[in-house]
C-alpha cells in the first residue's frame, strides 16, 4: 500500500502543469501591466450599466469627465495596479467558458491611452475565491478582438481584490474637499442654529485682519474672545472633506431633506466677497441602543447630511470633522485645550 501511495505522489509531480511562465502561453496574451505610467494620458473605465469614468491627465492633475478633480489617493491606487499587475495563473480550459460567460455581463472595460494611441484594453471580472485576485481578459488591440483565454491576475505581495481600484462611477473619483480657506482669505463666518433651543448660540465672526477679529452673538452684541481660541477655530475651515457624496443616489431622500429644516447653517465669505453656504440636516439613527450609554438616540450621533455648492450637492459628513464648526460663543472665551 505504501509503495502504491509513493508512486501516486511521484506521478503527480510528473503531470504537465500550466503556469504563468509556461512558454505555451504567448506573452502578448497575458501582458496586462503597463510599466511606464507617467506616459499614460487617458484612462477610460466602463461598466455594463453604462457608467463611464474618462480620466485625463492635465497640467493641474487628473480630472474625470472634464468635470471634477480626481482624488489623489484613488489615482495612486489605480496607477499601482496598472504598473504592478501580474498573472498568477491561466484559467483552466474546463472553467474558462463559465468565467467568460460571467465576465460578458459583469466585467469592467479598461482602456489605457498614451497621447491618442491605445496601448492596453482589458476586462476586469469578478474576484477569485481566495480573495487575492480577479479574473481578467486582455484584448488584442491590433485586431480589435479579445484573446480567448482569461487569467487570474494579482499584485505580487498584495492580498486583496483589484476591481475596487477600477472605478466606473465618475462621482467616486471626485476630490472630497468641501472647503479649504486659510485665515488670510477669510472675511467672515456666520453660524446660525435654527431650532429655538439653540438659537441663542448663533454667532458671527468678522476678520479685520489675521490678528484682529470681531465676535458677535445672535443679537449682534460684540463679545470678548480668547485670541488663541479664535485662531484655532479659523483653522477648522482648512482642508475639510466629506465622507461620501450622495448626490442623485437617492432622489426620494434628497426631496425629503429639501422639504425639511436644517439644524444649523454656516455661511463663509472670503475677501473676494464670494459666499459659500453649508446646510446641515440630521440623519436618522439606524442602530438600536447605544452600547456604551444604553440609550436610544433620536438622530445619528456620528454623522449628518450636508448640502453645499449652492444647493447642488449632498453628502454624508462626520461630526468629528464638521462638528468643530458647531460651537457656541462660549467656545471663544478660553484657550483651546489640547
Amino acid at each position: 500500500m505504501l509503495r502504491v501511495l509513493c508512486r501516486f505522489v511521484a506521478g503527480l509531480f510528473l503531470l504537465p502543469i500550466i503556469s504563468c511562465t509556461d512558454k505555451r502561453l504567448p506573452e502578448h496574451e497575458r501582458d496586462f501591466a503597463f510599466k511606464d505610467t507617467s506616459a499614460i494620458t487617458q484612462i477610460r473605465i466602463t461598466d455594463k450599466n453604462g457608467a463611464c469614468s474618462n480620466l485625463q491627465r492635465t497640467a493641474k492633475g487628473w480630472i474625470v469627465n472634464n468635470l471634477y478633480t480626481c482624488r489623489s489617493e484613488a489615482i495612486l491606487n489605480l496607477m499601482e495596479v496598472i504598473k504592478r499587475i501580474d498573472v498568477k495563473s491561466p484559467v483552466s480550459s474546463e472553467t474558462a467558458p463559465t468565467i467568460l460567460k460571467s465576465m460578458s455581463t459583469s466585467a469592467l472595460k479598461v482602456e489605457l491611452l498614451c497621447a491618442s494611441k491605445t496601448v492596453r484594453v482589458f476586462y476586469v471580472g469578478f474576484e477569485t475565491e481566495d480573495g487575492e485576485g480577479n479574473y481578467m481578459l486582455l484584448e488584442n488591440t491590433a485586431k480589435g478582438s479579445n484573446f480567448e483565454k482569461p487569467f487570474i491576475c494579482f499584485i505580487p505581495g498584495f492580498k486583496g481584490y483589484l476591481r475596487p481600484r477600477y472605478i466606473a462611477d465618475p462621482q467616486e473619483w471626485r476630490d472630497r474637499l468641501v472647503i479649504n480657506y486659510s485665515p488670510e482669505i477669510l472675511k467672515s463666518i456666520k453660524v446660525q442654529y435654527t431650532d429655538a433651543v439653540s438659537a441663542d448660540s448663533s454667532f458671527d465672526i468678522e476678520l479685520l485682519s489675521t490678528t484682529q477679529f470681531t465676535l458677535r452673538n445672535a443679537k449682534g452684541k460684540s463679545l470678548a474672545y480668547n485670541n488663541e481660541a479664535m485662531r484655532q477655530y479659523l483653522k477648522y475651515f482648512m482642508n475639510i472633506n466629506y465622507e461620501r457624496l450622495i448626490t442623485s443616489k437617492n432622489i426620494k431622500r434628497e426631496d425629503s431633506l429639501k422639504h425639511s429644516k436644517p439644524f444649523v447653517e454656516v455661511r463663509v465669505t472670503d475677501k473676494a466677497q464670494q459666499c459659500k453656504t453649508f446646510l446641515f440636516y440630521r440623519a436618522p439613527f439606524t442602530g438600536k441602543v447605544n452600547p456604551e450609554m444604553g440609550i436610544q438616540y433620536t438622530y445619528d450621533p456620528d454623522r449628518c447630511y450636508l448640502n453645499f455648492e449652492d444647493g447642488k450637492e449632498w453628502a454624508i459628513v462626520q461630526y468629528f470633522v464638521f462638528g468643530k464648526w458647531m460651537v457656541s460663543p462660549l467656545y471663544f472665551l478660553h484657550p483651546v485645550q489640547n
